[in-house]
């Protein structure tokens, strides 16, 4: 089983990306001969995707066995919506009342989600471009050709893919600017215009442009030290908000129950980042179950209840109208810790940061988890859009105060959105992104790695 939050990686300060590069070379003797680190990459890769190819059946088996149950979820709700007989279904279907046909919606929703899923779960794994990039940032981090999963690859291809849009705008602009020694007017201009394109924020760019002035000012650098000197720059702002948290790795802890209350505004994929992180949890080991908490929004509780069952959750809900958030949240506390779960996922009510009521009711939820669970491990992540650039910062600034944040999650990368969010997110808000995702897939949200994130956004 592989755990994605127990996952090595950010090893590049101790481990520097030579190093992998010789546990794949054969004699210490022909090291020489390899004069392009390109090919060290290259064979490195080919003896990666060798140790997946050879792993390939047993995983294979493992992902039919596992899509099988998905698949058989759709046949067998139909005799279940249909007890009596086939043919009064027509009659029944005409006589329903209106509120009674949002179950049709739900099931239909549910079997579009689960083959979206399986469709994405069977994408056979290539030896290509992306492979070899993905293959050059793991190696870089100081790991092994022969402990790299199918899963890190797929993930490293769709986070790449995902940022393209702002790569492409960046890259070659940049490079052309720094190549050209210390930055004269014009350039910062230049690079402060692009960055401020990217929803980097004021804050970062000011930050980037003054520390690559003062290193370009001591040494002429070429156009690829200048850009991997950049990378480092953007790094360093991106793990900042680490230094002051306890848990930097951001795995739940075994023995002790882990609660994440999640929070954001309507539409930010709060509720679809809930299902995400509970197949995620699943995936990597750990007892999970989802608490309900959105009694505001209609509809809301039966879209966790779908994802509960996709990924096989127990979802702590309260089937009457207009409950106590707060309740559904003490109850969700008493289910998991009876089970003895590991973590346990709080999905609470969208809401806008000027809706003085609502944001007095996430305080209310954070009362109730301190109380009833002093022991557990609290976190408080707000779900971030990115395609909303500074206009979802300024959200954030408010929910941080009214929830105690701890983290973000960012969502929609792989849109409209601009890499940049993540520095200004990190810049201006001083905290950490815990979480990033690229797509609509339940595989699309993976825990965040400064690392990989700059060098999907600047790697050509």
């Amino acid at each position: 089983m592989f755990n994605w939050f127990r996952r090595k990686i950010n090893q590049t300060d101790s481990e520097p990306a030579s190093e992998p590069t010789e546990q794949v070379t054969q004699p210490e003797t022909e090291a020489p001969e390899q004069n392009s680190p390109s090919e060290d990459y290259l064979t490195w890769a080919k003896t990666a995707y060798k140790n997946i190819q050879q792993r390939q059946t047993p995983s294979t088996a493992s992902t039919s066995t596992t899509e099988t149950p998905e698949k058989e979820i759709t046949p067998e709700r139909e005799p279940v919506a249909q007890p009596e007989s086939e043919s009064p279904v027509i009659e029944a279907k005409e006589e329903t009342p209106a509120w009674m046909q949002k179950s049709d919606r739900l099931e239909a929703l549910k079997e579009t989600a689960i083959e979206t899923a399986t469709v994405e779960e069977t994408t056979p794994l290539t030896f290509d471009a992306e492979f070899v990039w993905s293959a050059k940032v793991l190696a870089a981090q100081g790991r092994a050709p022969d402990d790299i999963s199918e899963e890190e690859i797929n993930w490293l291809k769709r986070l790449r893919q995902g940022l393209g849009k702002s790569r492409r705008g960046l890259v070659n602009q940049l490079k052309s600017i720094v190549g050209q020694g210390p930055l004269n007017e014009d350039a910062v201009m230049e690079i402060e215009a692009l960055l401020l394109q990217a929803d980097t924020g004021i804050e970062a760019t000011d930050h980037i442009i003054s520390t690559l002035q003062n290193k370009l000012l001591e040494e002429a650098l070429p156009p690829e030290q200048a850009l991997e000197y950049l990378k480092s720059i953007l790094r360093e702002i991106l793990d900042r908000p680490l230094q002051k948290v306890v848990n930097p790795g951001f795995a739940p802890e075994k023995g002790v129950l882990n609660i994440w209350l999640l929070t954001g505004v309507n539409g930010a994929g709060k509720t679809t980042t809930i299902g995400k992180l509970a197949h995620l949890a699943q995936q990597s080991g750990y007892d999970c179950i989802i608490a309900a908490a959105d009694t505001f929004r209609a509809a809301a509780v039966e879209q966790v209840k779908v994802w509960g069952e996709r990924t096989n959750t127990p979802v702590i809900a309260n089937p009457g109208k207009n409950t106590d958030p707060a309740a559904v949240v003490f109850d969700g506390i008493s289910a998991a810790q009876a089970r003895q779960a590991d973590l346990l996922l709080v999905d609470t009510a969208g809401r806008l940061q000027n809706k003085k009521n609502l944001m007095a009711e996430l305080a209310k939820i954070r009362r109730i988890i301190d109380k009833k669970a002093v022991d557990a491990q609290i976190e408080s992540l707000l779900v971030l859009d990115s395609t909303l650039g500074q206009n979802g910062l300024r959200q954030a600034q408010v929910f941080s105060e009214a929830a105690n944040l701890s983290g973000v999650v960012l969502t929609k990368l792989d849109g409209t959105a601009k890499g940049g969010v993540a520095l200004a997110v990190a810049q201006q808000l001083d905290l950490p992104i815990r979480f990033i995702g690229v797509g609509e897939g339940i595989e699309d949200l993976r825990p965040f790695s400064s690392y990989e994130f700059v060098e999907a956004l600047l790697n050509e």
